[in-house]
């Protein structure tokens, strides 16, 4: 029986060592094997721009690439302002909502801070 302490972003029981780390096979999180085991990670997590600013929520970002709409022919073009964006976890950073286009998930690499 495993004495590893449980993954603190997952709560998975099966991590391993590597080297100094304890690491989750699930869903990749990597902590030292001294740290206490309630590590907020969501707080940890920080959103950066294009060009490295800090995003929060309720920030104005713009558009810095043409980019193609999925299942559309729109197109959001450089330069297109977005306000009050919400930070997200998954393969998109930001939920936000864009005029004359609808609700949509935008990658950070893509605006900077306005």
């Amino acid at each position: 029986m495993s004495t590893l302490p449980p993954c603190p972003a997952c709560n998975c029981a099966y991590a391993y060592e590597d080297g100094d780390n304890l690491v989750c096979p699930e869903c990749a999180h990597e902590w030292p094997k001294g740290a206490p085991a309630a590590v907020d990670v969501a707080a940890a997590r920080v959103v950066r721009d294009a060009v490295g600013n800090v995003l929060q929520d309720g920030d104005t970002v713009t558009v810095i690439k043409d980019l193609k709409v999925k299942g559309s022919s729109s197109v959001v073009k450089v330069g297109t302002k977005v306000r009050n964006i919400r930070l997200v976890d998954g393969d998109h950073d930001i939920d936000c909502r864009i005029e004359g286009i609808g609700a949509m998930g935008l990658k950070s690499v893509f605006v900077k801070k306005a």
